[in-house]
């Protein structure tokens, strides 16, 4: 099983044709991750900026 799929994957990276429905899964599952992410952690992240913004503009 996991030799078929590193036979597909290196296949597919020797391909000049390029898998079109693979990138735009990989583009949805990486938008999805992110926007999970920055769900979760929202208020961390608005922390961080504001105390990065705080000490760039100064006290």
């Amino acid at each position: 099983m996991i030799n078929r799929l590193i036979h597909r994957a290196c296949a597919l990276m020797e391909s000049d044709r390029g898998d079109v429905p693979g990138w735009v899964l990989i583009t949805v599952m990486t938008a999805g991750l992110v926007t999970a992410l920055w769900t979760v952690a929202d208020g961390q992240l608005r922390s961080i900026f504001t105390s990065a913004l705080r000490n760039v503009t100064g006290p």
